[in-house]
């Protein structure tokens, strides 16, 4: 039985204040205070519950109390946890940054004190660390800096030591520093989490809600300059063709002054990137994948202000990779044509300052790219510039003011060799909450400027959202607009522009447990989309959502939606143009079982209708998850997908638009493996085979008409050649093996395997695409990265002593 003591609720907006204590000595991080510092200093105590419930006072069984110390180098802590159910603790081994089911406790640091921009230092029970730049409520887990910590456990609860250095964090030079902090604690067995400053969740967000720390004094920013060297080999195997590589760089990251922060790669090396998660894409638009380079993840909240910067531009595909099979003549094809561009070097500067102005400068470098045109006559090689020297630009001001609110400039520029293709955007964003947090106030307005050699095309794009923010019942009003010359696509991505969009939503959710549920959220919402020129309507829909989690941590919810006709001014490829779709109504449901089970599932099921049509749409995603014990755990999941009878775009002709009807199948196997040492060593196992089929209908090829409907056509002149079916199959696998070495330094072993087919045989069976997979050439590639992080103020004192 558990004794809770005082479970009074402790809710109070007195905001708590810590004075932290000097020391001379530096205590040992090795999770046990056998050191003399820890036994007179005061400690930060007496939690409250923020999840599930709302200020009720953490149990006795599991008292928590943070001691606190510092000296010129550093801040320290010494965390006692109490736990009378030892056995319980979940203390699963993971790799840096993942905590899946582990216990953990958690410390922010706002060295700005502004309630918004501040660091996450998480330590698990099982002793992995995680950190993670937070703004707002939004956490940034690609963020790292070097600190330390150790775990240690008995009978009676888990231990915990923390050492964070001043060099791995930003703060004013100041005689005093006033910093705002929050300790939270998860108990993962109770589903249950507390902090040691109150935090009321019906009102504004928890970055609002930090105590204060005082008493740190007289210490000096010190020099924040280090250096990641790296070296890297790899052996490429495919199609009988072997290949060697060997690399050596740096990343360097230099603290020009105590508010802004240098970061530059030098010879960037990206050979370790994980696979993406490509499909077979048939749409207009192109397929949007995730970064997987640390130098473009890093400490780039700033950068991501207005989204308008999508990272995956720098170093992607010329911006003429499709003019050089274009401008191939008739006895001419393409020899050569690089898919992408390489970075040459790239940096960022970012920081904020004392009066909470945000500044972030972005620069990235990219090489030149010619395609190789053959002439299969004369044998004559000739070169066409697909992509001239590059240069990528971001400048971002961002004021924060009363702890709640900003306002932001950003501009971003790319210009191109030879006024190739030159863009520039410039945006104000606005994000205001009144005094008491219940209403917000966020807005974008947005010019865009591409300049051909002899044009140049502006663009205009807009955003009002008005919300309140506080209580049970919420509600929203938002309004978008973009003209139809709008682009960012140079460095952004923006896939749709002429609209004139305006919806709304109204909610109700809970902030205390009732009955059966820790929380639930009931929304209504409906939208009105219109097309700016011509001025029409391109859908009115409505639908209601629902969502919640049961007190032994059962997750469900759906949400159910119904639309008008829609017409689609993008899937015809020409400007002007669209096809109609018939109304439709669409439901989605998922459920989640609990993840501290040794067995848990993820079920997600989706059906979509139109009506008076043949057009239908299923998916059905199927994921368990298995922890075997505390250091293997694997996740598996499956996805498959049906399409039927949907009116797609096949090509033109003769000055026709000609559609087709498409059924699309879709099958996704994927896995996930990690086997942990320890939280410094690991073996990684990612898999995902994707495959596709695209049939259309020989009978049922129709032209477009100017009213968006189709009429028959006349099929005679159809012929394999032009053929629009496709099958599409992809293999991709990783195993690797990490092992962080020494603190910030690590080295990755890496094997990997991708197959790749396609082509227009649409109705094989999964069987038998596979078997036409594996007759394709395979590649192996065999890669050894290690990373070794060195300090300036450590490598400083080795060369003194």
């Amino acid at each position: 039985m558990i004794f809770f003591g005082n479970s009074s609720a402790q809710k109070t907006s007195e905001r708590k204040v810590f004075q932290v204590s000097r020391i001379t000595s530096e205590p040992e991080i090795d999770g046990i205070f056998n050191e003399d510092i820890w036994r007179n200093l005061p400690s930060a105590e007496n939690f409250v519950m923020v999840e599930p419930g709302d200020g009720k006072s953490i149990p006795a069984s599991h008292d928590t109390k943070v001691q606190i110390a510092y000296n010129d180098e550093a801040i320290f802590f010494a965390v006692r946890l109490l736990e009378n159910e030892p056995n319980e603790l979940v203390k699963q081994f993971t790799q840096r940054d993942n905590l899946q089911q582990s216990d953990f406790f958690s410390i922010d640091l706002n060295t700005y004190d502004d309630g918004e921009n501040q660091t996450r230092f998480i330590v698990t029970a099982a002793g992995t660390q995680a950190d993670a730049k937070m703004t707002g409520d939004r956490e940034d887990y690609s963020y790292n800096v070097v600190w330390e910590s150790a775990v240690s456990r008995d009978d009676d609860g888990w231990y915990l030591e923390i050492k964070i250095p001043y060099a791995a964090l930003r703060f004013p030079e100041a005689k005093q520093q006033l910093w705002g902090v929050q300790f939270s604690r998860k108990i993962t067995h109770l589903n249950e989490t507390y902090v040691w400053n109150y935090i009321d969740k019906s009102v504004g967000q928890a970055s609002q809600y930090t105590g204060l720390l005082t008493g740190i004094e007289n210490i000096d920013p010190p020099v924040r300059l280090s250096f990641y060297p790296y070296l890297s080999s790899a052996v490429d195997y495919f199609d009988v063709d072997t290949q060697f590589n060997f690399s050596a760089g740096m990343d360097l990251k230099y603290g020009i002054n105590e508010s802004f922060t240098l970061d530059m790669t030098l010879v960037p090396d990206f050979g370790q990137t994980a696979y993406d998660e490509v499909e077979l894409n048939l749409g207009p638009f192109e397929q949007i994948f995730g970064e997987n380079r640390a130098f473009f993840t890093e400490g780039t909240e700033l950068f991501t202000k207005g989204n308008l910067f999508y990272s995956r531009r720098i170093g992607n595909a010329p911006i003429g990779f499709n003019n050089a099979q274009d401008a191939t003549l008739e006895n001419e094809r393409v020899l050569e044509n690089p898919s992408r561009t390489d970075l040459l070097n790239a940096l960022k500067i970012s920081g904020r300052t004392q009066s909470g102005l945000g500044v972030g400068f972005f620069n990235a470098v990219t090489n030149s790219a010619e395609a190789s045109i053959l002439d299969t006559i004369t044998g004559i090689q000739r070169k066409i510039k697909t992509e001239p020297l590059a240069n990528y630009n971001i400048l971002v001001l961002d004021q924060r003011f009363n702890k709640n609110s900003s306002i932001s400039l950003v501009n971003t520029n790319v210009t191109r060799d030879g006024h190739f293709r030159d863009a520039n955007v410039s945006a104000f964003l606005f994000d205001i909450f009144n005094k008491k947090n219940s209403y917000n106030f966020s807005g974008q307005a947005t010019m865009s400027n591409v300049n051909f050699p002899q044009q140049n095309i502006t663009g205009f794009a807009s955003e009002l959202e008005i919300e309140r923010t506080k209580g049970n019942i919420r509600y929203g009003l938002e309004h978008e607009f973009a003209n139809e010359t709008y682009n960012i696509n140079d460095l952004g991505i923006s896939q749709i522009n002429n609209f004139n969009n305006i919806s709304a939503y109204t909610s109700y959710q809970i902030f205390e447990p009732q009955g059966i549920f820790n929380f639930y959220r009931i929304e209504v919402y409906g939208q009105h989309l219109r097309r700016y020129k011509p001025d029409i309507m391109v859908n009115t829909g409505m639908g209601g959502g629902f969502f919640a989690f049961t007190a032994s941590r059962f997750a469900f919810g759906g949400n159910i939606d119904v639309n008008s006709k829609f017409r689609d001014f993008f899937e015809t490829r020409t400007a002007n143009r669209y096809i109609t779709y018939k109304p439709s109504t669409f439901a989605r449901g998922f459920v989640s079982s609990d993840y501290r089970n040794p067995f848990a599932y993820d079920i997600k099921a989706e059906y979509q209708h139109y009506f008076n049509s043949e057009y239908k749409e299923y998916e059905l995603n199927i994921e368990p998850r298995f922890r075997f014990n505390d250091k293997f755990n694997m996740v598996y999941e499956f996805q498959i997908g049906l399409e039927k009878g949907r009116p797609s775009f096949v090509g033109k002709s003769s000055g026709e638009i000609i559609f087709g009807l498409r059924d699309l199948k879709s099958l996704e196997n994927s896995l996930r493996a990690n086997y942990n040492f320890s939280t410094k060593q690991g073996i990684n196992l990612s898999f995902r085979n994707f495959w596709s089929t695209a049939n259309f209908s020989e009978d049922k090829f129709s032209t477009l008409q100017q009213n968006g409907n189709l009429q028959a056509y006349n099929n005679d002149d159809y012929s394999e050649d032009r053929n629009p079916n496709a099958n599409f199959n992809i293999w991709n696998l990783d195993l690797s093996y990490r092992w962080q070495f020494a603190p910030g330094s690590e080295a990755v072993l890496l094997y990997r395997n991708s197959i790749f087919n396609r082509d227009a045989l649409s109705k094989l069976s999964y069987r038998e695409s596979l078997d036409n997979l594996f007759a394709q050439p395979a590649r192996h590639n065999l890669s050894l990265r290690v990373v070794y992080f060195v300090d300036y103020n450590q490598l400083k004192n080795l060369f003194q002593s």
